[in-house]
C-alpha cells in the first residue's frame, strides 16, 4: 500500500511540473512545452523571484537540464580581453557551478555585445556555437572541454553580417551547424564525440542565422534549411539538394527557424515576407504554395502553429493570426503583446497547446500568459521579470529563467491549485 501511495505521489508531482529545457525553443525545438497548469490571475504581489545572478552582455538564450542552467555572455574586454564565456548555474540557487572562457576576437562585428546562440544539452554534454564560429563540446557537470574547433578558419565558413547564431542541432551521434562552409556546404555535421566533420550539404555558401529543421516522413528524411539566398530541402548524410526555392533576403537576415505542418514548410522574413512551400508526400520535393511580401513579415520570433492557424509577430503590425494553407489573415493584436518598434520581438511558447495557452517574453522583459485562438488574443496576466532583452528564456518545472545584459533571474510560475 505504501509503495502504491508513493508512486501515486510521484505521478501527481510529475504532472504538476514541466519538462526540462535542454535546447533553444524547448525540449523538441518547436516552441512547445508541456508545462504545469497556471493560475489565470496573479494574486498578492505577483510572481515570486527565486534568485538573481549578475551576468555580462549577450543575446544567448537560456537552457537547462538536470538541475543546471546554462547561457553564454561576453566578459568586459578591458578586464578579460576578447573572450566569450559559457556559464553553468545551479537551477535552485543561481550559484555558479563552472565557467568556460575562450578567446574570441569580434573586430568590427555589428551588435557585438556578446554571443548569440543558445547552448544545447544532450547526454550530459553541452554543445555551443560562438558569434565568430567557435564550436565546442563541454562536460555538462564540470565544464571540462571535450573538443573545441574554430570553424571560420578550419572549414572556410562565411561569417554572417551579425555573426553566427544558429544553435547546434543534436541528431543522434551528430551535431548539425548552419555555417555556410565553402568546403562542405550550408550545413555541416560533426561527430558528437570528437567534433570531426562528417559531411555537409546545401549550395547556399552563406550562413543563415537559424538552425536547419529536421523532418522525418516515410518517403523523405530531410532538412529544411533557410539560407540568405534560398530555402532548401537537404538530404541527411550529405548529397545534392532535394529541392530549393529562390529567396534572396536583404543583409542575409534568414533568422527564424522554419516550421513544418500539414506538409507545408513556412519561413517568415523581415524585408521580403513569408513563403509557404508544399512538400510532396510521394517525392519529398518542395514547390511554392503562396508568398506574401507586405502583410506577413516576421523578424526573430518563430511563429506558433495550432489547428491550421499560425501566430506570428509581424514586424509592423504586431501579433498576427493567419491560415497556414492560404496566408489569409484572421486578426492582429494592435501591438498589445509587445510595443511597436523598429525591431519588435517576443518569444512565443505553447504551455498547453490543446487549449491554446501560451507564454511569451517580450522585448520589454515582460512575461505574458495568454491564449491564442482563431477569434483573437486573450491575455490573462503579465509581469516584469527582466530588463529589455532579445534572449529566449527557459521554462523548467514550475519556473522561468530569463536574462538581459546585466543579470539572469529565476521566477516561480503561479500554479493552479
Amino acid at each position: 500500500m505504501c509503495i502504491l501511495v508513493f508512486i501515486s505521489l510521484i505521478t501527481i508531482v510529475s504532472n504538476l511540473l514541466g519538462e526540462d529545457w535542454p535546447g533553444w525553443r524547448g525540449p523538441n525545438g518547436n516552441g512547445e512545452w508541456h508545462g504545469p497548469e497556471l493560475n489565470k490571475e496573479l494574486k498578492g504581489v505577483g510572481l515570486e523571484r527565486v534568485w538573481k545572478k549578475s551576468l555580462h552582455p549577450g543575446y544567448s538564450g537560456v537552457t537547462g537540464s538536470k538541475g543546471r542552467i546554462y547561457t553564454m555572455d561576453r566578459p568586459p574586454v578591458k578586464e578579460f580581453g576578447e573572450t566569450e564565456r559559457v556559464l553553468c548555474l545551479d537551477a535552485d540557487t543561481g550559484e555558479t557551478q563552472w565557467e568556460y572562457i575562450y578567446k574570441s576576437v569580434y573586430g568590427k562585428l555589428d551588435y557585438g555585445k556578446g554571443p548569440r546562440s543558445s547552448l544545447a544539452i544532450s547526454s550530459s554534454v553541452v554543445y555551443g556555437l560562438g558569434a565568430m564560429g567557435h564550436t565546442f563540446a563541454l562536460d555538462a557537470s564540470t565544464g571540462r572541454k571535450i573538443w573545441f574547433r574554430d570553424m571560420l578558419k578550419e572549414e572556410n565558413c562565411t561569417l554572417p553580417y551579425w555573426g553566427f547564431s544558429g544553435t547546434p542541432e543534436i541528431i543522434g551521434s551528430e551535431v548539425l551547424l548552419h555555417l555556410g562552409s565553402q568546403n562542405w556546404g550550408s550545413v555541416l555535421a560533426l561527430d558528437v564525440k570528437s567534433g570531426k566533420t562528417l559531411w555537409g550539404t546545401g549550395e547556399d555558401k552563406k550562413a543563415g542565422y537559424a538552425p536547419p529543421l529536421q523532418i522525418k516522413r516515410p518517403e523523405s528524411h530531410q532538412l529544411i534549411c533557410w539560407g540568405p539566398n534560398k530555402i532548401m530541402g537537404l538530404p541527411m548524410r550529405g548529397g545534392d539538394e532535394i529541392w530549393s526555392i529562390p529567396y534572396e533576403v536583404k543583409y542575409g537576415v534568414s533568422i527564424t527557424k522554419p516550421i513544418f505542418e500539414e506538409n507545408i514548410a513556412l519561413v517568415c522574413g523581415y524585408w521580403n515576407g513569408s513563403r509557404a512551400i508544399r512538400i510532396d508526400e510521394n517525392t519529398g520535393k518542395g514547390s511554392l504554395l503562396w508568398s506574401e511580401e507586405e502583410s506577413l513579415r516576421g523578424l526573430m520570433a518563430q511563429p506558433l502553429y495550432r489547428d491550421g492557424i499560425c501566430y506570428l509577430l509581424d514586424r509592423s503590425q504586431g501579433l498576427t493570426a493567419f491560415v497556414l494553407a492560404t496566408g489569409k489573415i484572421l486578426w492582429r493584436d494592435e501591438h498589445r503583446l509587445t510595443l511597436a518598434d523598429r525591431n519588435p520581438h517576443a518569444s512565443l511558447v505553447w504551455i498547453n497547446k490543446a487549449k491554446g495557452d501560451a507564454l511569451s517574453l517580450n522585448a520589454e522583459g515582460e512575461l505574458v500568459y495568454l491564449n491564442l485562438n482563431p477569434k483573437g488574443y486573450l491575455e490573462y496576466w503579465r509581469e516584469q521579470v527582466i530588463g529589455e532583452t532579445w534572449a529566449h528564456p527557459a521554462y523548467i518545472n514550475d519556473r522561468v529563467y530569463a536574462r538581459d545584459d546585466r543579470s539572469i533571474q529565476c521566477w516561480r510560475l503561479p500554479l493552479k491549485q
